[in-house]
């Protein structure tokens, strides 16, 4: 049985996912499809190459490292992209991949949060897989955001629904 840190862990590992997925929702509602391989500069990434990475790290990271599936991750291969999907593959890729790795979060059991093992050179415990991902997500989510507004000159409403000034 888990103790109630672990599944609070994982519930709050769950929301932020979520939260973020909502967000490059938002953000890919506002982008254009002629701008999903615009890159700001030749050191930045597109969107494109974005989305293409956040499946790659979450899939290394969560269905590799905590669910025990092969790691298949060709990372270099994200950033060299500079077109062939189109948005709503990119978008359908990338929802399974998170739906996939909030099942394995969600099923993961103490023991396997606690059991360090090697990912990309890195000794991690499952704690720090699923925190390495959260933070990962939300990181280039905000680059997403960033771009897209930059492009759109658009504010994406994030919490257009919450009051923020709620105490």
């Amino acid at each position: 049985m888990d103790s109630p840190l672990a599944a609070e862990f994982r519930a709050q590992a769950l929301f932020r996912l979520e939260e973020s997925t909502r967000m490059c929702r938002r953000a890919l509602e506002v982008l254009p499809e002629a701008a999903l391989w615009q890159r700001p500069n030749e050191a930045s990434n597109s969107v494109g190459n974005l989305l293409l990475h956040l499946r790659g790290n979450m899939r290394q990271y969560i269905h590799a490292g905590l669910g025990g599936q092969p790691d298949v991750r060709e990372r270099d291969a994200e950033f060299a992209a500079r077109g062939g999907y189109t948005k709503a593959e990119l978008w359908a890729a990338l929802e399974q991949t998170v739906a996939e790795a909030c099942d394995i979060i969600r099923h993961a059991d103490e023991p396997n949060l606690l059991r360090v093992r090697r990912v990309q050179g890195f000794s991690l415990s499952g704690l720090g897989l699923v925190l390495h991902v959260v933070e990962h997500y939300s990181y280039h989510t905000g680059q997403i955001a960033f771009w897209v507004k930059q492009l759109q000159n658009a504010d994406l409403g994030f919490y257009a629904d919450f009051d923020l000034n709620a105490k």
